[in-house]
């Protein structure tokens, strides 16, 4: 499962990403590829410039996933999210596309 939430328009044209997949499914690809074509949906149909995605440190699994598809590290928030009643850290990363500019 793939969500990109927060839509923002106007000056920022930029979105969140949030993903899972079962464990079953793991390590095959399958989360790889449907990443990519939907990264590249939301980049060339609905024109996001600036893509997030966010990871507990201890999940460097998907801290590598992200690293394959372009995104970049961009910080550390500490307790950035209420998960199972405690606050937890997060890695910030975030996949931009430089040569887009409305209109074009």
């Amino acid at each position: 499962m793939a969500n990109f939430s927060n839509v923002v328009r106007g000056s920022f044209h930029a979105c969140y990403l949030g993903y899972s997949i079962g464990e079953k499914w793991q390590g095959q690809g399958l989360m790889f590829e449907a990443l990519t074509s939907a990264i590249r949906y939301m980049q060339r149909t609905q024109h996001i410039h600036r893509i997030m995605a966010n990871y507990m440190p201890h999940n460097q699994r998907s801290g590598d996933l992200l690293a394959r598809l372009g995104f970049e590290k961009e910080g550390y928030a500490k307790d950035y999210l209420l998960i199972d009643g405690q606050w937890r850290d997060h890695v910030l990363t975030a996949l931009t596309t430089p040569d887009w500019i409305p209109g074009r």
